[in-house]
């Protein structure tokens, strides 16, 4: 998006096309890390605290499978830490690291943003 000029309007010609891959990739490299519908749910779960894997599943709701790839996942961009207890049986506890500390703009930003749009869309049911 051109920071000059509303999203639904092109970019003025001094800006090439150079500077919107600039602004593009890093958008892009946050949006693929973050895809789907589980990574920010379960980010915002373990701020909670940590969580093993069992309670992890019951609290967000997710298939295990599912669980099982997105927590791999969010471990291999370092969001995420798994630590493995030597019991019987063993027991595995998710917590965030201290980088996942530099999401809270984005999801309070999110959040923030959500529950405006979801204002907007109940106000304009009620009076439509």
């Amino acid at each position: 998006m051109c920071p000059e000029k509303p999203s639904n309007s092109k970019c003025p010609a001094e800006h090439n096309s150079g500077e919107c891959s600039k602004q593009l990739l890093p958008v892009r490299d946050a949006l693929d890390m973050l895809n789907g519908k589980w990574k920010i749910p379960i980010i915002i779960a373990l701020t909670f605290g940590n969580y093993r894997f069992k309670e992890l599943h019951r609290q967000i709701g997710i298939t295990p499978k599912m669980l099982s790839k997105e927590l791999k996942e969010l471990e291999m961009h370092q969001l995420v830490k798994r630590t493995v207890y030597d019991t019987t049986p063993v027991s595995v506890e998710y917590e965030l690291t201290p980088y996942a500390a530099s999401l809270r703009n984005v999801i309070d930003a999110l959040r923030d943003w959500g529950t405006q749009h979801r204002k907007r869309l109940m106000g304009k049911s009620k009076t439509a």
